[in-house]
């Protein structure tokens, strides 16, 4: 399985636009490039069903919600608390998105389409804020990934487009 995991690092008490928009957002990139999405630490004090009617209430993005609904009818749609010690072993290996990784956990576009094309099941972090993913995220990932092979800092939204559709593209090429 691949997840697409948002970890929020805005406030982590009131609810924000940024917080149901980001999943408005991410909920048709992850349902068309077969991806679940998983929320983490996200300040909303309910089920991943009552989050869906929320965010259609708010936002016409995702067809107000659709995407999210389905991905929640074929359990693939997922809210937690962020895990203190590792993630739970369902979502694969942690991979940290970054523009800055550490060399020696470093892994490319190209290398992680091989290992998913192996069979491989991982949980892609994009930290929702614009202070990134925690550092201890860094720590605890197996592997970390620059999508852009270049070291190109991306904005929230854009790598929430870029991690799934780069991927999904490289897989697509190897089979």
């Amino acid at each position: 399985m691949l997840t697409l995991g948002l970890v929020n690092t805005y406030d982590k008490i009131k609810v924000l636009d940024a917080h149901y928009r980001s999943i408005a957002r991410a909920a048709p990139i992850a349902y068309s490039y077969g991806f679940a999405l998983a929320l983490f630490d996200y300040p909303f004090r309910m089920d991943a069903e009552e989050l869906c009617d929320y965010v259609a209430d708010r936002t016409t993005i995702g067809r107000s919600g659709q995407y999210l609904v389905e991905m929640l009818e074929h359990n693939r749609f997922f809210v937690f608390d962020l895990p203190k010690k590792g993630f739970q072993p369902q979502f694969g290996v942690p991979v940290v998105t970054t523009s800055g990784p550490d060399p020696k956990k470093a892994i490319t576009p190209a290398s992680l389409a091989g290992e998913i094309q192996k069979g491989g099941s991982y949980l892609m972090l994009v930290g929702l804020g614009h202070k990134g993913l925690p550092k201890e995220l860094f720590e605890r990932a197996r592997y970390h990934l620059d999508i852009t092979g270049k070291g190109i800092p991306l904005e929230t939204c854009t790598a929430i487009g870029a991690v799934p559709a780069v991927l999904a593209a490289l897989v697509g090429k190897k089979r």
